[in-house]
């Protein structure tokens, strides 16, 4: 069985676009609506700018890479070598768990087909939207087998 190489931290309910949406966007989403508290919305905005800075946003990178015709259910997934930035998710799995938001852990060695990638992270095309491939299958055995 393959180890996993990816890892990618998500609400466990769709949204209206029909895809699981990163911790980062359900965090984004309580600020946006006023759901924070002046501690939590300080964490939230530094924690954002610390990430900012620290790795690159691939839609600054290349703007079409979320985009919805092109790259159907394109997310983001940590490289699990990443454990700098994996180890400050907990901060965000903290204040969505305060305001009941559920959400997963995910990994995965295949999590669908590539469409940008870092050093510390990946975008993909769910092999199926937000399926990622079971750890050792291999696209072609996924392909064959279908949906």
């Amino acid at each position: 069985m393959n180890e996993p190489l990816y890892v990618r931290f998500q609400g466990t309910t769709r949204s209206p676009r029909g895809h699981f949406p990163g911790i980062f966007a359900l965090a984004n989403g309580l600020a946006r609506d006023g759901r924070l508290s002046e501690e939590q919305y300080r964490f939230w905005r530094t924690g954002n700018d610390w990430y900012d800075a620290n790795y690159a946003n691939p839609s600054d990178l290349d703007p079409t890479v979320y985009d919805r015709e092109l790259h159907p259910g394109a997310v983001a997934w940590f490289k699990t070598t990443a454990v700098h930035l994996i180890d400050r998710v907990d901060g965000y799995l903290e204040l969505l768990a305060h305001h009941e938001v559920p959400c997963e852990r995910v990994e995965s060695a295949n999590p669908g087909r590539i469409i940008y990638e870092d050093d510390v992270q990946v975008v993909v095309v769910p092999w199926e939207p937000d399926r990622p491939l079971p750890l050792g299958r291999t696209a072609a055995q996924e392909e064959a087998i279908g949906p």
